[in-house]
């Protein structure tokens, strides 16, 4: 019989926890110490899976966080915490605070660091300064590729364009074959969000020409577009066909890389960055390390009176209650509640739930259901007071942190994330994942040692150094915000060294979670 200290294989996270989370594999039969207290753990336990720390007889609240994640079916002492033994049952607890937050102790002037950036016509400043091809419908997906791709290969050097980061296409498969209304209306606003976007020097803007999702339909965006930045647009049937409408395309970005040059970088105070945290690929490890460690950097980020946006609306239900306590005043904390309850009725309309958001790789990660990986994901929100709602690629209205509309789903809510505004990213991950955006650099913070080590190549940050011992919460959070200001200012992070220029638009005509 092995006999260890508990803190040797497994943390108990918040003093009210009645589980403890394996740090390391926990072999049947070893007896952890704990509190002058010796407990046999019953069955083997992987990584970032739970064990009772005390018998949990039916109708136990199972707390991690100190808050309950489940009610227990019946679980001993040293029991392995699992699917087939809890409850998602949890009480309900919507109920709007009456309190309001105050506004967070915020850094003198003097205080406030800076990062270089482009600064546009608006006022408004870019941390990559790309040139856009963006068809309006997946019908012209493939011209604008083209005109991006041969573009970058036989136009644009970083020899010859030092201030250009490159020409960007928004493939995508919106436009047409939709209802009108909501679908066309969403990719067309998307679209816009990121053409107006200050990480963007220049656009084309490409349709077919018969689709839903056309110029004319664009055109109450394009005008007031022109007015900011160079926006030129093309009709593939107009222009006779791929083959002509890509050789036009290449003359226009010709054009553009001449402007787009003459945008130098220049020192920015960190109040003029934007920041959307988001999560993926998420494990039990991710609201221990990565995540708390972002939500300090997004702390640090609104002290200086900088701007947070976090989104996947799906991955807060279960803890929107402890988001709403951290409104700013009662109307904001309804605001909260009414997000989350339109994404039930949304999803119920398919015939599905939001308890269905833990993906395979989750569960195998020690998420065992949607309620233990909100209370774990709304840590990268840090601590401030939440300003507003805002809807899908809506842009806050201010300073401060901010709660967007919209999916979990990585593909659909970076973009988002970015189309509100935020010139920069950061992204935590429990199992890995490679994902960037076309415009805005991702930097990936791994919530263990064990990923962060397999796919180095690919993650920016390891907080698993906290789990090691390594390092605290506070130690990686500053080291995020610092890797925040130097990717800002030029750094290539893993995801754009590697390619990855994703983008999707969330139009709400299916499930996403």
């Amino acid at each position: 019989m092995v006999k260890v200290d508990l803190e040797r294989v497994a943390l108990v996270v918040h003093p009210d926890d009645n589980v403890a989370v394996a740090k390391t594999q926990i072999v049947a039969g070893t007896v952890v110490v704990w509190h002058g207290r010796e407990i046999e753990v019953r069955e083997n336990v992987a990584p970032g899976h739970r064990f009772a720390l005390v018998d949990l007889p039916p109708q136990t609240p199972i707390k991690q966080y100190g808050q309950p994640f489940a009610t227990s079916l019946g679980i001993k002492v040293g029991e392995l915490i699992k699917r087939e033994r809890i409850s998602d049952e949890l009480p309900q607890r919507a109920v709007i605070p009456a309190s309001k937050n105050a506004p967070p102790e915020y850094f003198s002037d003097e205080q406030i660091p800076t990062w270089q950036g482009y600064k546009r016509n608006d006022g408004k400043f870019g941390t990559r300064n790309y040139i856009v091809v963006a068809p309006t419908s997946m019908c012209s997906s493939t011209e604008a590729l083209q005109i991006a791709l041969k573009a970058e290969a036989f136009l644009w050097s970083p020899e010859d364009f030092p201030n250009v980061t490159g020409i960007v296409a928004l493939p995508h498969n919106k436009g047409c074959g939709c209802p009108l209304g909501t679908p066309v209306e969403m990719t067309l606003k998307m679209l816009a969000r990121y053409i107006e976007h200050p990480n963007v020097a220049a656009a084309i803007v490409i349709e077919l020409g018969c689709e839903k999702a056309n110029l004319e339909a664009f055109s109450k965006y394009i005008e007031p577009l022109s007015e900011r930045k160079p926006v030129k647009t093309l009709s593939v049937q107009e222009c006779g066909g791929t083959q002509a409408t890509v050789k036009k395309g290449l003359d226009i970005v010709g054009e553009f890389l001449e402007f787009a040059n003459q945008f130098q970088r220049e020192p920015v105070p960190a109040s003029e960055l934007i920041l959307g945290v988001k999560c993926g690929g998420s494990d039990a490890f991710s609201g221990i390390t990565a995540n708390p460690a972002l939500g300090y950097a997004a702390d640090l980020l609104i002290r200086c009176r900088g701007t947070v946006i976090m989104t996947e609306i799906p991955e807060i239900y279960g803890a929107e209650h402890l988001l709403a306590e951290r409104a700013k005043d009662e109307e904001v904390a309804r605001q909260i509640f009414e997000a989350v309850e339109w994404f039930r009725k949304y999803v119920g309309v398919f015939g599905h739930d939001l308890d269905e958001n833990p993906s395979p790789g989750n569960i195998e990660g020690g998420l065992v259901n949607i309620a233990i990986k909100s209370l774990g994901a709304i840590a990268k929100a840090g601590t401030t007071r939440i300003e507003s709602v805002i809807g899908y690629a809506d842009l806050p209205s201010g300073k401060g942190l901010y709660l967007m509309q919209g999916p979990g789903y990585d593909q659909e809510s970076t973009p988002g994330l970015v189309a509100a505004g935020a010139q920069i990213v950061g992204f935590t991950t429990g199992r890995g994942t490679t994902i960037g955006n076309a415009i805005a650099p991702v930097i990936k913070i791994a919530s263990n040692t064990t990923t962060y080590e397999r796919m180095k190549n690919d993650l920016d940050i390891n907080a698993g150094l906290i789990l090691d011992g390594g390092a605290t919460i506070e130690e990686v959070g500053r080291l995020i915000f610092e890797e925040l200001l130097k990717v800002a200012s030029g750094k290539p992070c893993k995801a754009e060294l590697n390619g990855h220029r994703e983008f999707q638009i969330w139009t709400v005509e299916g499930v996403s979670l």
